[in-house]
């Protein structure tokens, strides 16, 4: 018998079909698609720390120096592309490589299988990695999310002008002034030229009310005529100033809290929009970044399988 004749039959090609010959192994194996998706998992987390470094690298908390936030976010987006085509090819070439041959099989079925296999194995790799790193996923995800949510917060609390308790029951978050910001705008009003002794003692009573009025107005949206009047009056007898003069005071320390209060109301919103946006580009990127690396998994595989099975001729001296 000729010396490479027990090679004939491991060399018959996947696409023929035999009477005598029967293949009985299972279309899948998981030795292979695990080993593909060990590959892939540790490979993925590999290049997620480099990125990380990287991406740390080049942040600087100076002004004018480091990259900018849309070439982070740029760099971030490619990166992630590139770690689910290398780790994912790399997983399904293996599942394909390694996996069991199949003699009698239409070469369709082989291509199938092969595509199955690097399917599989970026799906157990991908679900393994999520796992590992629920919560670094999860802090990109929310990321966006809860900076918005930390500016509205921030506009709340630099907006709570409440120095008494009856004011914290019933403003609402735009009523809320900012403590600091009202505190000015009341200490505005009661500003005299007079000298100490012959002014008036301006006492808590009078600014905490003053505070409620500003934080009522800002409530409604307008400052009422009564409360006006009133609360000239009062800076009146405190300050030594006439009537017209107090509620003149008293209009334009109005207007300047409604405006400051008006644009940190505005750019809370603002950093809450652009948050939004940058969440929702983070999911649709990563979104993208698996649909590639399930289908250079799974081409990857074929290619594997395909070199698996072509045929080998061993020379003979």
């Amino acid at each position: 018998m000729h010396p490479t004749a027990p090679l004939a039959a491991e060399h018959i090609s996947p696409g023929l079909t035999t009477a005598t010959s029967h293949s009985f192994t299972s279309g899948l194996s998981w030795s292979a698609v695990f080993a593909g998706a060990a590959a892939a998992a540790a490979l993925s987390f590999i290049l997620l720390i480099l990125g990380f470094g990287l991406g740390l690298s080049a942040i600087s908390p100076w002004t004018n120096t480091g990259a900018t936030a849309s070439t982070i976010g740029i760099s971030t987006v490619v990166w992630l592309a590139l770690t689910q085509i290398a780790a994912s090819g790399l997983g399904g070439y293996l599942a394909g490589r390694l996996r069991n041959r199949w003699i009698d099989i239409h070469v369709d079925e082989v291509y199938f299988r092969d595509t199955a296999h690097g399917l599989l194995a970026w799906a157990v790799a991908t679900l393994v990695t999520a796992t590992l790193l629920t919560s670094a996923i999860g802090s990109v995800l929310s990321g966006g999310a809860e900076v918005g949510a930390g500016a509205l917060r921030g506009v709340a609390t630099a907006a709570t002008g409440v120095a008494a308790a009856g004011a914290s029951q019933t403003a609402t978050s735009r009523g809320d002034a900012g403590t600091n910001s009202t505190g000015y705008f009341v200490d505005t009003l009661f500003r005299t030229n007079q000298a100490p002794a012959e002014a008036q003692a301006t006492d808590a009573s009078s600014r905490a009310e003053a505070t409620r009025i500003f934080a009522n107005a800002l409530r409604t949206g307008n400052l009422d005529a009564q409360d006006k009047q009133y609360l000239g009056s009062v800076i009146a007898r405190q300050t030594g100033v006439d009537q017209a003069t107090a509620e003149t005071r008293v209009s334009q320390a109005y207007e300047r809290l409604d405006q400051t209060v008006t644009q940190a109301t505005q750019t809370a919103k603002a950093a809450a929009d652009k948050a939004r946006k940058a969440t929702a580009y983070s999911a649709l990127w990563m979104f993208v970044a698996l649909l590639c690396g399930a289908f250079f998994a799974s081409l990857f595989a074929t290619l594997g399988g395909k070199r698996r099975d072509h045929p080998v001729i061993v020379a003979r001296a």
